[in-house]
């Protein structure tokens, strides 16, 4: 309970310092099916407007030859992470610290940038990192991706550090972008390129590839051997 009432305190406090308005929620204490008990995670409902529906950007991949750019700032927090939930059946430790004035200066990106018709898709940072959410891009635009990594994969790929958001750009747009993260003070960095049939991964300690169609056939496949289980 205590874990409970601190989630939605550190909500609160988000809400409040963002501007959103909390339109719903919901939250089971004890519904369980045998000895497995749900965790008492808050479900939040929100709301937020869109002033030119035209400006709405999806996460798929539209084209190839886009720029991948990473903006915010990456650290190795894998605690509470998809990584360690997947791999090591752990949910445990100290999760990626929220920066409330970090979410907001991103935001102030995300928005300007769509706004003005500088990004083409983008897709936030959170469950299972960089990985995730660029297989999820790959696999909504039919289109591979690859990632040049110049620092440690690891983290790279998995870290769930809060405030982070994957963008792609078209080259023209590239620079424009790039400025606008460094006026609003937000980390950025160019991470690959879209385009092919695979997910793609060059970094110094490891390269390796998968074809798209071999993602999605896993990605298809979750539900049903959940169910057949």
């Amino acid at each position: 309970m205590w874990q409970f009432s601190e989630a939605v305190t550190g909500l609160a406090d988000a809400c409040l310092t963002l501007g959103v308005p909390v339109t719903g929620g919901n939250v089971s204490f004890y519904n369980q099916t045998g000895e497995t008990a749900i965790l008492p995670t808050p479900v939040v409902g929100v709301l937020g407007v869109i002033n030119d529906v035209h400006t709405h950007l999806s996460h798929g991949l539209p084209a190839d030859d886009l720029t991948l750019i990473v903006l915010g700032e990456t650290k190795a927090e894998f605690d509470g992470s998809e990584w360690a939930h997947v791999v090591h059946a752990h949910l445990g430790g100290q999760p990626p610290q929220p920066d409330l004035e970090a979410e907001r200066q991103l935001a102030e990106v995300l928005i300007s940038a769509a706004t003005e018709g500088m990004v083409s898709a983008a897709h936030d940072l959170s469950d299972g990192g960089l990985a995730q959410a660029v297989v999820e891009m790959c696999l909504r635009g039919n289109r591979g991706a690859t990632l040049n990594l110049s620092g440690d994969a690891f983290t790279g790929l998995w870290s769930e550090s809060v405030a982070r958001a994957v963008v792609a750009v078209t080259s023209e747009q590239s620079a424009a972008l790039l400025a606008l993260a460094q006026q609003h003070g937000v980390p950025a960095a160019v991470m690959g390129t879209s385009g092919g049939t695979s997910f793609v991964v060059n970094a110094p300690d490891v390269t390796f590839s998968i074809a798209v169609d071999t993602l999605r056939e896993a990605h298809m496949a979750t539900l049903p051997a959940l169910f057949d289980h």
